[in-house]
């Protein structure tokens, strides 16, 4: 039940971020799909509502990677792009990719973030209204 939701950032690449072989490092990918998941989460409670809070959050459940091209120091920035792909009974399955500022593919995976209850210490099932927001 994919729903249309997709965002874009800009990150700018940092001289720590490059390894020894002159490209980005592969522990710097995850961060920078990280920041694309959070992109995209701010939007999703943003139309679920502040009152949404006390059902809980998500949390990162799984997350692949492939490698398609490096990207250098000289690239200076890339987009991490995050869409909604799939929307389950607890968890959501987010596409995310890595790309040259001229449209490169250089990374491209998957996420699963799975709804949490704080209390209970585990997983939930999303609320009607997480559902309806996703929709």
């Amino acid at each position: 039940m994919p729903s249309g939701f997709e965002q874009t950032i800009r990150v700018q690449l940092r001289w720590r971020d490059i390894d020894m072989l002159g490209h980005l490092n592969q522990s710097v990918y995850h961060e920078m799909l990280e920041e694309g998941r959070i992109a995209l989460m701010a939007e999703i409670m943003r139309r679920i509502g502040d009152d949404h809070r006390a059902d809980g959050g998500f949390v990162l459940a799984h997350v692949d990677l492939d490698y398609h091209t490096e990207v250098r120091k000289d690239h200076e920035e890339v987009n991490v792009v995050v869409r909604l792909a799939h929307v389950g009974t607890s968890s959501i399955v987010l596409e995310q990719e890595v790309r040259l500022i001229d449209g490169t593919l250089a990374a491209s995976g998957k996420s699963v973030l799975v709804a949490w209850d704080p209390a209970a210490r585990g997983k939930r099932a999303l609320t009607e209204r997480e559902r309806e927001a996703l929709a």
